[in-house]
């Protein structure tokens, strides 16, 4: 018998004493003065020690994946399983393979039968293709989820297309995780219009009351510095000058992506870097004109 002493703020209610003990054998939680039982077992809430499977006998655990909101049944549903074996293990005749082949096919059949269950599946499919093309994290991808169904329940997507609300809920939450995606990303990899996802990312924060943090340009510096092939240096001397730019507060109203692709350009400038503006303008997705505009900008203001 393993015994175990907790000494914690419990009391027993019989001797009043706070040495209760718990028997990890039998689960009985009892008194260490009197022997008064507390409780006669305790739930465990970790994998089973044995197993109840007949075929995978290694196998300790009952759980399956966990539950996600981007799942249209989020995780919850149930299916015929594809073992054709009894509770016995034994296997299955021809004529009973048959029948279960049948109610496994309409199984599936009957598994999205409302409106709802159809709407989630087509956008949540999208939502997966999405994730391996932008190369978003797990978080991002459930906030999203959520944003699309507190949309659907407003009955914001009717009349409107799934894939444009479902970027337009992508991109509140790379904004709200500070994710650095832009419209343009999203319109590229959904092939929706620009102008269509950010008409319903303009519903979205009205209709669902979303206010949406300002974008620190510092966190597109990375990106951009990656996708033009800067070094380290310039970048670390973009950040430096961005960080000297917020707390000036002359970042205020304009693009973090123009901000940042600005910043780069001066620190090439400083570091004598021979890099385009054309390079970097394709990198971040802005003009050349608004890296100019915003590269005179730092260098007045912060008298560069």
């Amino acid at each position: 018998m393993v015994l175990q002493t907790l000494n914690v703020g419990s009391k027993c209610a019989r001797c009043g004493k706070k040495s209760l003990v718990t028997d990890n054998v039998t689960g009985e939680r009892f008194c260490g003065g009197c022997g008064f039982v507390i409780s006669e077992r305790v739930d465990e809430t970790g994998p089973e020690w044995r197993s109840f499977s007949k075929d995978e006998s290694d196998d300790r655990s009952r759980t399956g994946s966990p539950t996600s909101l981007a799942m249209h049944d989020m995780g919850l549903a149930t299916i015929i399983g594809h073992a054709n074996k009894d509770v016995t293990g034994k296997p299955l005749s021809a004529s009973m393979k048959s029948t279960i082949e049948r109610l496994r096919t309409w199984d599936s059949r009957s598994q999205v039968h409302e409106p709802a269950d159809r709407n989630f599946r087509q956008a949540f499919s999208e939502l997966d293709r999405l994730k391996d093309k932008l190369a978003l994290s797990n978080a991002v991808i459930e906030k999203t989820a959520y944003i699309y169904r507190k949309a659907l329940d407003k009955g914001l997507v009717r009349g409107r297309s799934i894939p444009g609300v479902l970027a337009a809920a992508l991109y509140v939450a790379c904004r709200e995780s500070g994710t650095p995606r832009t419209l343009n990303d999203m319109s590229r990899q959904i092939n929706v219009k620009r102008k269509d996802i950010s008409r319903c990312y303009r519903l979205l924060l009205r209709e669902l009351d979303l206010n949406m943090p300002v974008v620190n340009p510092i966190i597109c510096t990375s990106r951009i510095a990656s996708e033009a092939g800067l070094s380290e240096k310039v970048k670390r001397r973009a950040l430096t000058i961005l960080k000297d730019a917020n707390e000036m507060e002359i970042t205020a109203g304009k693009d973090p992506m123009g901000l940042a692709a600005a910043a780069l350009y001066l620190s090439c400038v400083l570091n004598g870097e021979n890099t385009t503006q054309k390079v970097i303008a394709m990198a971040a997705g802005v003009t050349e004109v608004t890296i100019r505009n915003r590269y005179k900008g730092l260098r007045e203001s912060l008298n560069i």
